[in-house]
């Protein structure tokens, strides 16, 4: 399969037409100590400040709008509306879609998500099911609720219009700093990254796209294989960004990335992570999430300062800030709610 036949700039143009009146247009924010630390000039896209406190409301709303004009067009005039498994942020952006759009809608939460998104769930009344902790865990569940109320499944990073919809962030930022030479992008599932791959790349063919995980992922050795060498069945990976611990990538996700993304990935530690959090609330004065801080992390690592001086201009995705302020992971009382034993 092609790129143009896995997803086109035309997709996420069409994709964002469909959500635009219904998000935000995110700042671009900059930093002086970014810049100074790195001798970069550092652009950092705040999708902490979505409605939904991250970019996922882009991919969810994308795709129940899309799904809601073909049941339309069907004469579908009772639809079952819909249901997702997530770690929370997907969660809540599809929630959210759900009450804009009418659709009732259930939301698979593994055991151990942050009360701050389960609540935020439940307060735009969706039907919330916990999940044994694992992938297959969480799948199984969303698997019987479709068989039982014929719920349609809306995943975050599979489908053409989930990608597209997350690649409008890239879209936007291409607009707000068309001259840029990088991009940095945490990676789970890999809508996301894919997207505004696609997105960034089809405008300035030159821009670079470097993916950061946590430890363990593999995306590297994938990426420079061209093969998904992921074990399985799928599993979660040891980390407190809760949002990025899906260690397998999509596989229509990887084959994008597999084709525009560097083969160089920038691995992050739980203690990077956390400075690259501290970093963003002590110096930008805003909260995010652990799977943003991994991407500010990115900018201090040696692999980042190792690339060519011509790479000025960087941009970073903040990709959310959807937090427990309660149990934030450099506290001494900090309890990660993931760490469960079986992460299969």
């Amino acid at each position: 399969m092609s790129l143009p036949d896995l997803l086109t700039l035309q997709d996420v143009e069409e994709a964002y037409e469909r959500i635009r009146e219904h998000i935000e247009l995110t700042p671009v924010m900059r930093c002086a100590e970014a810049d100074r630390i790195t001798g970069r000039e550092i652009y950092f896209k705040a999708e902490q400040l979505q409605l939904t406190g991250a970019f996922k409301i882009r991919g969810a709303l994308s795709s129940a709008k899309l799904l809601k004009s073909k049941q339309e067009a069907e004469g579908v005039t009772d639809p079952p509306g819909v249901v997702t498994h997530s770690s929370g942020n997907h969660g809540l952006a599809l929630a959210w879609a759900s009450k804009i759009i009418g659709f009732p809608c259930t939301v698979i939460v593994p055991k151990g998500t942050p009360p701050c998104k389960i609540e935020a769930v439940k307060n735009l009344g969706a039907e919330l099911i916990e999940s044994y902790p694992s992938v297959t865990g969480r799948i199984e569940a969303m698997k019987k609720v479709c068989a039982e109320t014929g719920k349609v499944y809306i995943s975050s990073c599979e489908n053409v219009s989930d990608i597209a919809g997350q690649g409008t962030c890239g879209l936007e930022l291409i607009r707000q700093v068309p001259d840029l030479d990088a991009v940095l992008v945490s990676i789970s599932g890999g809508g996301l990254s894919a997207g505004i791959a696609v997105a960034v790349k089809s405008i300035k063919p030159d821009c670079k796209i470097y993916l950061v995980t946590p430890r363990g992922k593999m995306m590297e050795q994938c990426l420079r294989s061209g093969e998904r060498e992921w074990p399985n069945p799928p599993r979660f990976l040891d980390t407190i960004a809760e949002g990025i611990r899906l260690q397998q990538t999509g596989q229509r996700a990887f084959k994008i990335l597999r084709e525009l993304a560097e083969k160089e990935v920038i691995e992050v530690s739980d203690e990077e992570i956390i400075a690259g959090m501290k970093f963003t609330f002590n110096h930008m004065k805003q909260v995010i999430e652990a799977a943003a801080g991994a991407t500010v992390a990115a900018l201090f690592t040696e692999k980042m300062a190792a690339l060519p001086a011509s790479i000025k201009k960087v941009a970073v995705i903040s990709c959310g800030g959807n937090v427990d302020i309660d149990n934030l992971p450099w506290y001494e009382s900090y309890v990660n709610p993931f760490k469960m034993g079986d992460i299969i």
